[in-house]
């Protein structure tokens, strides 16, 4: 590993986060070790510096500034390192014991600012040494070598005097007394290692305490390249595997759980993919199911992947495949209810069960998913995953990978002081839900992606426009993919990617079309017939995708299309454009029918002279200059109500649609009132 220390940047730190230097080198190293995934991810590690600051009187006063508890070192700013008064954590060295509750009001009481967030957990363990500057991180390499039997003596031979071992102790004022008292031991040390958890290394600057860091974990790195890589020894894998996309919606499907069957709601899950060379050496070993389920390289990975991965079988076939990961899901199921009993209430109260589904699954020949509330989440479980993948690889080569027991990633697991890292913040109504939007590269369909998104829905856009997809969904936090939904490989294809991307699929809004015109005893049969293909075809294209991901989940599903008033009432010289459009109402309609069963709910939404801002065929602005009006004129005048109906309005029908769980064959009318275009 080397060291990214450069002065340039390093003095540009410095004239960003000044006036104190000492601050400004803090964030700018604590960035450096967080934007390396082979030392600290998503929010783990921690870092601090001892200065001083100013209270409200003016005084100076030593405070403690430690990484906030959540913060991501890799894109710190300063107020995510609060500052804490040092003299009040030192004296609580002198107790015996302090609960997780007192140390987090103690440390909340000795902040410089009430506002700021909760002190790390480890604030105390930087409390009580000495150091200027203390580093923290989860090095893959040096939990390679803690993550063995014998890691104790593996490590006094690699790093010797330079970073004595702590014994492992959960996270809290246990630790740091500990940790403190073997720095006192060794004075002259340059880190500590704590068994089966991290590293930390110390400083009297910023720089000192960064790049000895770098060389304690190059020592480690050393003594795993000594053992050179480990190639498990596969198992048999099908020749003929089923792809991502059709595997992904089947295990989706069978992690999800009803919330409220009346209601038709259910706690579904978001996944990530991923593999490669190093991924597949894991998955594919033949003695998978005894590494993979040993647990966690390092405790605090727990709240984020659940201590093991869930193995189910090489997907040969559908049908095959589903029995074996039902049968391996429900198995997950029931040994993490018995983990859970096994634990729970034996050193404190009863918890609140957490549910019971994998946030990694494992699958032979093709590699592994990410599970998460949100795509956020479910990189950052894949990101885990495959961090853990590197260190099980190098510990089993150098021995045999054995982390912390169960009985103590219980107790992480279940900390109040872990979990609140996580969040509490209420889910936006459609979170979890995946939701695909046909033609939304512009108009109607942006405006529907960004009305999915504002409700919580993971969104793809697809669009024969691939740019116009791939900038509406970048702006949504999305997929933007280029299809053509009158080819029929096209839209399968399409389908597939936003299932291996996402896992599934729970809404579509079928919203791609055009608007042919001629006088329909006279207009051409070409005109007529790719109306048809774009304003007919393309939606029960589309459906029939949809339906197919949404069996395959077993968790219902929206369907949801874009009719007009053409379908209710047609206009002069609209048959071309009128007449598909009916029949796709009626589509609508049969879905609802077909499928109501299996709790695939088929709506519409009859719009009419809809503000999108582009007019570029010219029809809206031909149609107010004949009446003498500009074209808001046009749009607000032809409705009851005399208000502009806007691209938004239609969006927000499309969601509305999507959560109302008891309406299914409805057609939602969006024009600000025009009777001729009323359904009876």
């Amino acid at each position: 590993m080397k060291s990214q220390w450069n002065d340039a940047d390093a003095k540009a730190a410095i004239a960003a986060y000044g006036p104190n230097e000492d601050l400004a080198l803090r964030v700018y190293t604590t960035r450096l070790l967080g934007r390396d995934p082979k030392l600290v991810l998503h929010g783990g590690g921690n870092t601090s510096v001892k200065t001083t600051a100013r209270e409200l009187t003016g005084e100076s006063v030593e405070v403690l500034c430690v990484k906030g508890s959540g913060w991501d070192m890799g894109n710190i700013e300063p107020p995510g390192l609060p500052a804490v008064r040092l003299a009040p954590l030192r004296r609580l060295r002198g107790l015996t014991r302090l609960s997780d509750e007192d140390m987090v009001n103690a440390q909340r009481g000795a902040l410089l600012d009430a506002n700021a967030p909760n002190p790390s957990v480890e604030t105390l363990l930087h409390a009580f040494l000495p150091h200027t500057f203390v580093d923290h991180t989860h090095s893959t390499a040096v939990l390679a070598l803690t993550d063995q039997p014998d890691g104790d003596k593996i490590c006094a031979e690699v790093f010797g005097a330079r970073a004595p071992l702590v014994p492992y102790i959960m996270p809290g004022f246990a630790l740091a007394l500990e940790a403190a008292a073997v720095s006192e031991r060794n004075p002259e040390a340059e880190g500590l290692i704590l068994l089966k958890h991290g590293i930390f290394s110390f400083g009297a600057t910023a720089r000192e305490a960064y790049e000895r860091m770098i060389a304690l974990v190059s020592l480690a790195e050393d003594r795993i390249a000594r053992a050179g890589r480990k190639v498990f020894a596969a198992a048999p894998i099908p020749k003929t595997m089923l792809p991502v996309g059709v595997v992904a919606p089947i295990l989706r499907g069978l992690v999800s759980h009803p919330i409220d069957a009346n209601e038709g709601t259910y706690r579904r899950l978001v996944f990530e993919f991923r593999t490669g060379l190093a991924i597949r050496n894991y998955v594919d070993g033949a003695d998978v199911g005894r590494y993979s389920q040993q647990g966690v390289v390092t405790p605090d990975h727990t709240i984020r992947t659940k201590n093991v991965p869930l193995i189910v079988p090489a997907p040969a076939d559908a049908a095959s495949f589903r029995a074996g990961a039902k049968e391996a899901v429900e198995g997950y199921v029931e040994r993490y209810r018995a983990y859970v009993a096994r634990h729970d209430g034996r050193r404190g109260p009863k918890k609140t069960p957490l549910d019971p589904y994998p946030r990694v699954i494992l699958v032979p020949g093709l590699g592994l998913f990410g599970l998460g509330a949100s795509k956020k989440d479910a990189r950052v479980a894949a990101d885990i995953a495959e961090n853990t993948v590197a260190v099980v690889t190098d510990a089993e080569a150098m021995g045999r990978y054995t982390p912390v027991g169960e009985d103590h990633l219980f107790d992480v697991e279940y900390w109040s002081l872990e979990q609140a890292k996580l969040g509490k913040a209420a889910e936006r109504p459609l979170a979890r839900q995946v939701v695909v939007i046909t033609g939304g590269g512009s108009g109607i369909g942006a405006a529907t992606a960004r009305a999915f998104a504002a409700a919580g829905a993971e969104v793809a856009v697809l669009d024969r426009d691939g740019a116009n997809a791939v900038a509406v969904a970048k702006a949504v936090g999305g997929l933007g993919l280029a299809c053509d939904v009158t080819e029929a490989r096209a839209v399968e294809t399409a389908f597939d990617r936003v299932c291996a991307d996402f896992g599934g699929i729970d809404i579509v809004v079928s919203n791609a079309g055009a608007a042919w015109q001629g006088r329909i005893g006279e207009v051409d049969e070409t005109v007529l017939r790719q109306s048809f293909e774009l304003n007919f075809w393309a939606h029960q294209r589309v459906a029939q995708h949809a339906v197919r991901v949404m069996l395959a989940q077993g968790t219902g599903g929206c369907l949801l299309f874009n009719v007009s008033k053409q379908a209710v009432n047609p206009g002069a010289d609209f048959g071309p454009y009128g007449l598909p459009k009916a029949a796709t109402m009626f589509l609508a309609r049969q879905y609802a029918v077909d499928y109501g069963a299996q709790g695939i709910r088929s709506n519409a939404v009859n719009a009419d002279r809809i503000n999108t801002g582009i007019f570029a065929d010219g029809l809206l602005e031909r149609r107010a200059q004949a009446r003498g009006l500009t074209v808001e004129q046009y749009l607000r005048d032809g409705n009851l109500l005399k208000r502009e109906v806007r691209a938004e309005d239609v969006a927000q029908a499309f969601v509305d649609l999507a959560l109302a769980r008891k309406s299914t064959g409805a057609v939602m009318t969006v024009d600000g009132g025009n009777i001729a275009a009323a359904l009876r």
